[in-house]
């Protein structure tokens, strides 16, 4: 083939960058829903908790222990859209071992809609795949919290 034709194709380069700024024993870890929820709520604006539809992620090494945590999307007052390669490719660049689902219900309601159940499956399905463990899903409200794993849904 042609050398000059070759470098005639603008072609992007990819970097995956992984930089530390805390050791893994400072990282809080997460053993049970309370400490999840808090570890998310804190990364949460809580003026937006009754407003807008947001989903995040938390990111946990092998220990539990959080690596980060990730704002996945933000959408309306009744849905937002979670695109799973996005969840996956943030969790792949962060050499993390499981993840934990998050997202709130504007309306109050903790009670999960087919859709929640539906997506939760579909992202441990695709987990299991990459050996990512869906460890949980919680649905946050201003006032509480439920968590798919403490209800029997995981």
């Amino acid at each position: 083939m042609n050398q000059s034709r070759l470098q005639s194709f603008p072609v992007q380069e990819v970097q995956l960058v992984y930089k530390q700024k805390y050791k893994p024993s400072e990282r809080p870890q997460i053993s049970t829903s309370t400490e999840c929820y808090q570890v998310i709520l804190s990364t949460w604006n809580v003026g937006l908790l009754g407003f807008l539809e947001q989903f995040k992620i938390i990111l946990l090494n092998r220990a539990n222990r959080v690596i980060g945590c990730c704002e996945i999307s933000t959408g309306g007052m009744c849905s937002t859209v979670v695109d799973p390669k996005i969840i996956f490719a943030t969790a792949i660049k962060a050499c993390a071992s499981s993840i934990i689902l998050a997202h709130n219900h504007p309306s109050g309601n903790l009670t999960p809609s087919s859709s929640d159940k539906e997506l939760t499956k579909k992202l441990i399905a695709g987990g299991k795949l990459l050996d990512i463990m869906v460890l949980d899903h919680l649905i946050l409200t201003s006032e509480s919290y439920l968590s798919f794993a403490d209800e029997g849904l995981i």
